[in-house]
């Protein structure tokens, strides 16, 4: 049966690195949500694997085995033809790659595929969270996932078209031991109040990401002095920032005063559950 899928971007409102383990993997603990914006798959069940990918970011992006969407299907001994709309900026932070995989996976699931337990985390340690495709604490390596209550957020999300790979920004953190989250998350009862707690909180690797490409500090820089700006911060190991709004307008307002002073950069208003 075909299936028409939609793979949201993950946002990772915080990012604490807290250790490394001897094989080299790192500790996390991120406040993950998801936007409601991201790539569109559908997938029809034939006899070969294959993969057509095509949309605003679709230069650059493998239509073969080293795609995670084809590593997903194969994965989980499925065959057919993948349709990948991508219309997320790739290699950005926000779990484009991870989020396809993830909703492939769903969908096999859904039809009642045989998903190796193992097989998300083997794809990658965004790939279970992005599986839950809502609000959650993600801890360990990717493979603690446990479902949180926030508010509806409104966001802007801006990407300068800067690449950074994930790896360097890792290579350049000055500490890989550093202080978890609070241990309990508090309920909140507004965006603003959870806006407030957050400023408390962290990306670890903004610094580094910043290092490598120092465009991100003028999107931060912009995103901060915005009109209603409750907090700025990259997402993941970036280049994609985000900011949070009190109403749904100012975000819209935000992304129309931005994305007119750089019309080159990725810009888009969302609402984060």
């Amino acid at each position: 049966m075909a299936a028409e899928v939609a793979a949201p971007a993950k946002i990772n409102l915080t990012l604490h690195v807290t250790g490394r383990r001897e094989d080299g993997y790192h500790l996390l603990d991120s406040l993950v949500v998801f936007a409601d914006t991201g790539d569109r798959l559908q997938l029809e069940p034939g006899p070969e694997l294959s993969l057509e990918v095509f949309g605003l970011f679709a230069t650059g992006v493998p239509a073969d085995a080293r795609n995670l969407v084809w590593k997903a299907a194969e994965g989980a001994g499925w065959t057919g033809h993948i349709s990948l709309d991508k219309q997320l900026p790739h290699g950005a932070g926000i779990g484009g790659g991870s989020s396809d995989a993830a909703a492939v996976l769903r969908t096999l699931e859904g039809q009642g595929a045989g998903v190796p337990a193992d097989l998300p985390l083997n794809l990658g340690a965004d790939v279970p969270v992005c599986m839950a495709a809502r609000a959650s604490r993600m801890q360990g390596i990717g493979e603690q996932v446990t479902p949180v209550e926030l508010p509806e957020l409104h966001a802007l999300l801006v990407n300068p078209g800067a690449h950074v790979p994930t790896g360097p920004v890792f290579s350049a953190l000055a500490s890989r031991n550093n202080p978890p989250m609070p241990q309990d998350i508090p309920a909140f009862t507004s965006g603003e109040d959870c806006a407030a707690w957050l400023a408390e909180q962290r990306n670890d690797l903004e610094g580094p990401a910043i290092a490598l490409a120092p465009e991100i500090e003028r999107v931060l820089s912009d995103l901060r002095s915005s009109r209603q700006a409750l907090l700025a911060r990259m997402s993941g190991s970036g280049a994609t920032c985000f900011a949070l709004y009190p109403t749904k307008k100012a975000a819209h307002m935000a992304a129309y005063e931005i994305g007119a002073a750089y019309p080159e950069w990725w810009c888009s208003a969302v609402t984060l559950t």
